[in-house]
């Protein structure tokens, strides 16, 4: 296998060359057709009125002459909008394909860096042609149309439960340490500005208020930059859910420091009212959010109860909810991501509950579909407003922006960490925090907020853009190329991708019950209390509310177990296991005019022993036959349930206490009455010489049985004794001290010979008779 891996990877190689070709010469099409204008269509309004003017003219003079029906009309201004738009998005969709033609580049190169260096060479052809490059990556454009299917895609399909165990570590690394990062860049860059007031620069025009809006700006991590890095080195569940829950979370606290920070940079001063204000903010646009997310959510789901009929239209309802809590957000200055992910995070498990699988997959598709598309324009317009953008390159501003982000960045995440873990169970070590820190990417959120700022009211606002944009072209290429080796140089332990089984299912709701109950024994009602009571209320109330049918009634197992069994259902057709299934079996169709065929003969079965004479084969018969049914009927007699206890061991009576206990709780079925002939000879037969109905004490007669095996002639016939009676009398000889003691060793040698010399029950005995402890 090697060897042919080897030697079909230059040719693989040599074959790409004419499809790396191929597709540039459909940029350069492409892009000539978006870019440069038509001759035809460079002034068409003037030449529509010529023409317009000229064809009244011609019918105001009674000898006017017709022209000609044109038979090729240019209009390109008609459709120019929605035809860059598919040009845009089918260039990024070659790219996305040209860039997974080449698996060693994928291999070295991250797929975003590949996509800015991509949307640098469309900018740079742009200006080489000497147009004007268009503002691709408009904020209006980038916040309403590019970023909503990326945080859908990313809210609808969160793993919930690893997200909500980390809950209060996410919320600790994106609201402290956002803050933490805003504040401390911010500050400490204002201190850089007021250094060396003798040179006058453009450093000494800088306010505390833009150092700190500037802050909040670039200390967010960026979801789409997190999402195109971190699939792609597939990091654990833990760490890839505390970086990707943080850059989620995250959002409302830039918006609050933003729009707080731009609200006051005009006035110049923040009173501590302002603040108390800043906070109560944070809380209404956070929570406001999740509220305006979970509402869609739950209409979303209620409606999704009622489209059984009409299976079509069920995933253009996840869609349009969910867009609509997006704007319903933005319209109030609430966190449109945080709304996202609540009404995806809501919506799931009820709409998937009433939805059809083909809905299902088709959400899913397209919700995939749509997010890969609007992060590789979002990568591709970043390269190409790279080239257009303004600049205003300043070295000191710069680099201590870089090296600030990275220094602030580590110390927020290893102080966070070391307050987190004394409260965590499994503890965030080195080689996590060293991820953590380094996984902090930033992207075109923090570009789209700086390329929002007023020109008037932030003259410094070139310096931002250019520094922001290098921060970003900072932590996606370096950060971004370098973090796979490390992780692979670090041994950071990675992804497994185990399929979920009926087994651990069972085990994990069963830990969730034994876990809740030592809460409840303890007195703590930690998360699992709660947890416990939000699905006892979803089972009573909510589900019936908002699922159809009975499957608002199916346990979580049986609803698991279906699941599984579609997946694999699917999963075996999609492999090629259930193709041969229906081509065994012919249309109805032609069915009609088969005519039934007589089976094939079946072929004689081939003895694997040699032929044997039937006396033979009949005599090893009836010796197996003899044989195992003794056996069978000899490990009757060593039965558990034949087995009587001793009376005179220890803890007898606390034996038969607990017995009795066990046989009123458990026993189904009515027992035999201890002085039926049954329990009788039960224990008769394990034990003649200590039978006895009550305890047995000095006073009461014991029954005097020959020891002989039961099998010798002058062994007693147990079950006739029983029926005529067994004739007691009182046991003789001599009493002495020492008798007790002599007549206890004699008993055990007894007991000692007695089951040596037992075969078990003999062979006449009824096989169906009832045979109870």
């Amino acid at each position: 296998m090697p060897s042919r891996t080897g030697s079909h990877s230059p040719a693989g190689f040599g074959k790409s060359l004419p499809e790396r070709g191929l597709l540039l010469l459909m940029v350069l099409v492409f892009l000539e057709g978006s870019v440069l204008p038509l001759g035809a269509a460079s002034s068409p309004d003037t030449s529509h009125q010529t023409n317009l003017g000229d064809h009244q003219g011609t019918h105001t003079g009674p000898n006017s002459t017709k022209k000609p029906f044109p038979v090729l009309a240019v209009e390109y201004d008609r459709v120019q909008i929605p035809f860059e738009i598919s040009l845009w998005v089918l260039l990024a969709s070659l790219m996305k394909l040209g860039f997974h033609l080449i698996p060693r580049l994928s291999s070295i190169v991250p797929e975003s860096c590949l996509l800015i260096v991509v949307g640098l060479l469309v900018g740079g052809l742009i200006k080489l042609a000497g147009e004007e490059v268009p503002p691709v990556l408009d904020s209006r454009l980038f916040f309403l149309c590019l970023l909503p299917p990326i945080i859908l895609d990313a809210g609808y399909f969160l793993p919930i439960r690893p997200f909500m165990e980390n809950l209060g570590t996410i919320l600790m690394f994106a609201v402290v340490g956002t803050l933490w990062n805003a504040f401390f860049i911010g500050g400490v860059l204002y201190g850089v500005a007021q250094i060396q007031p003798a040179n006058p620069s453009d450093l000494h025009q800088l306010e505390l208020l833009p150092c700190l809006l500037f802050g909040s700006i670039i200390s967010a991590v960026d979801p789409v930059a997190v999402l195109a890095v971190f699939e792609e080195i597939h990091i654990n569940e833990l760490l890839h859910i505390l970086v990707f829950g943080e850059s989620l979370l995250n959002d409302a606290v830039t918006v609050v420091l933003y729009h707080l920070f731009e609200e006051y940079a005009g006035v110049g001063t923040v009173t501590l009212l302002d603040g108390v204000l800043g906070v109560i903010s944070f809380f209404v646009v956070a929570l406001g959010g999740v509220l305006v997310g979970a509402i869609y959510g739950i209409l979303a789901a209620f409606t999704s109860r009622f489209t059984s009929h009409t299976r079509v239209i069920e995933p253009l309802f996840v869609f349009v909810y969910s867009y609509m809590a997006y704007l319903s957000a933005e319209i109030f200055h609430l966190s449109g991501i945080m709304a996202l992910i609540a009404c995806g995070a809501v919506m799931r498990p009820y709409v998937e509950a009433n939805i059809s699988h083909k809905s299902h997959t088709t959400i899913k598709y397209f919700l995939k579909m749509w997010s890969s598309v609007s992060e590789t324009l979002i990568f591709i317009f970043l390269g190409v407003a790279t080239v257009d953008g303004p600049h205003a390159w300043n070295w000191t501003f710069v680099t201590v922006t870089v090296i600030l982000c990275l220094v602030a960045r580590v110390i927020g995440v290893v102080g966070l960490t070391y307050v987190i873990n004394k409260f965590r169970i499994v503890k965030l070590t080195t080689k996590d925090q060293f991820i953590i820190a380094y996984g902090g990417l930033r992207g075109a959120i923090a570009f789209s907020l700086g390329f929002l700022l007023n020109q008037d009211h932030f003259p410094m606002r070139k310096m931002f853009l250019t520094a922001i944009i290098t921060v970003i072209f900072f932590t996606v290429f370096v950060q971004g190329m370098t973090i796979k080796p490390l992780v692979e140089l670090l041994a950071v332990k990675k992804k497994q991708e185990a399929k979920r089984s009926i087994n651990e299912e069972i085990h994990t709701q069963f830990l969730d019950h034994l876990l809740t109950g030592i809460e409840d024994i303890c007195g703590h009602y930690g998360h699992h209390h709660w947890k416990d009571k939000l699905n006892r209320f979803n089972k009573k109330y909510v589900k019936k509310c908002l699922i159809a049918g009975e499957r608002s009634k199916e346990p979580q197992l049986i609803a698991f177990y279906h699941k599984m069994e579609m997946k694999q259902a699917i999963e075996l057709v999609e492999s090629g296991g259930g193709v041969k299934l229906p081509s065994a079996m012919p249309s109805t169709v032609s069915m009609q005019n088969i005519q039934p065929k007589k089976p094939p003969p079946a072929k004689p079965v081939e003895r694997v022993l040699p032929q044997l004479p039937k006396g033979r084969e009949e005599e090893i018969r009836k010796i197996l036959r003899s044989n195992l049914q003794r056996t069978r009927q000899r490990l009757r007699s060593y039965n558990r349930h034949t087995l009587v206890a001793d009376p005179y061991e220890d803890g007898f009576s606390d034996l038969l206490i607990k017995k009795q206990r066990m046989v009123d709780n458990y026993l189904t079925v009515p027992a035999a009455p201890p002085d039926s002939p049954t329990m009788c000879r039960a224990r008769l037969a394990s034990d003649p010489q200590a039978y006895s109905m009550k305890p047995v004490s000095d006073s009461v007669p014991t029954i005097q049985v020959d020891l002989a095996s039961p099998q010798s002639p002058d062994s007693v016939n147990l079950l006739d004794e029983f029926r005529h009676g067994l004739m007691m009398k009182p046991p003789s000889g001599p009493s002495g001290p020492n008798k007790p003691r002599e007549a206890d060793e004699a008993r055990d040698q007894q007991k000692l010979m007695r089951c040596l010399s037992d075969p078990g029950p003999s062979a006449d005995e009824d096989e169906d008779e009832p045979f109870l402890p």
